[in-house]
């Protein structure tokens, strides 16, 4: 196996608590490593875990687990841990993974899930739209859509990320979430292949030739993929096909480096809204 083998490949560093007294990683951490890469395949696939198993009415256990041993790592490595999808069946799947350091090969795996009812661990079918997801993921199918529209067409998905990222998760009121400027902006949302909206944003006229994001909210299991890069892009190009020549958002300091990494940069001080700390920025499109 080589790294042009998986199309997924999480990385990671080798910490000091992994290895004995010989710097060697012991054994059963490897089996912790691609759990790790399987947690972070779900999120490449745009899946919440959680709440898509919940829609799909299952759950996966893990059947079966095999390590075959190369060679080992060692403390400060640093990992490549591929991870592919290589047989769909009925109702079981079989991932198979492997660890690298640089182009060496390290450790190989396969883990065999099988899709069961929770209450009862009864197998079922591999619904559908897991199957096509995990096929379309393998060769090269995008896994996320975004649409552009009017808060009537879009407005109960939105609301739906940014109840539980704004509201639950951030304890802002719902009275302040919640404006007037909502039924005249446009909004983006982006969807999975499971058709669960995942993140939005919308864009506001702020003036003659500018425009200002906001509300801009992922799903907080999937932050860090490039959904929200996705969301912005969707928004800037609106703002530039109605003629916009600049963007302008306020950012919570938390996300500063997010937008910075997309040609925003900060405009004043830091100041709090809802009490909590932000910056504006803005870019030219």
């Amino acid at each position: 196996m080589k790294h042009q083998d998986f199309r997924f490949l999480h990385r990671l560093r080798v910490r000091w608590a992994e290895v004995d007294m010989q710097k060697i990683v012991f054994n059963a951490h490897y089996l912790m490593y691609f759990d790790v890469a399987v947690t972070e395949y779900w999120r490449t696939l745009a899946l919440p875990y959680e709440d898509a198993m919940h829609q799909l009415g299952g759950e996966l256990y893990v059947k079966k687990a095999s390590v075959e041993f190369n060679a080992s790592a060692r403390m400060d490595d640093q990992l490549d841990i591929g991870m592919s999808c290589t047989r769909l069946g009925h109702s079981s799947m079989t991932l198979t993974g492997a660890i690298f350091r640089g182009e060496q090969l390290l450790i190989s795996g396969e883990l065999i899930y099988v899709f069961a009812d929770p209450a009862t661990q009864t197998s079922r079918p591999i619904p559908p739209a897991l199957r096509s997801l995990m096929e379309g993921f393998e060769v090269g199918e995008p896994v996320l859509h975004t649409r552009i529209g009017p808060w009537s067409e879009l407005g109960p998905d939105a609301q739906r990320v940014r109840t539980a990222v704004f509201v639950q998760e951030q304890g802002i009121p719902r009275e302040e979430e919640w404006d007037a400027a909502d039924q005249t902006c446009v909004h983006a949302v982006a969807y999975n292949r499971l058709g669960q909206p995942v993140a939005t944003g919308r864009l506001l006229e702020g003036g003659v030739g500018v425009g200002k994001i906001g509300r801009m909210a992922v799903h907080r299991v999937l932050r860090g993929t490039g959904v929200g890069r996705q969301i912005l892009q969707a928004l800037t190009q609106a703002a530039r096909q109605r003629g916009d020549h600049t963007l302008r958002l306020s950012a919570q300091r938390t996300a500063e480096g997010f937008y910075r990494r997309l040609g925003y940069q900060p405009v004043g001080e830091t100041y709090l809204d809802v009490g909590i700390a932000h910056v504006d920025m803005e870019q030219t499109v």
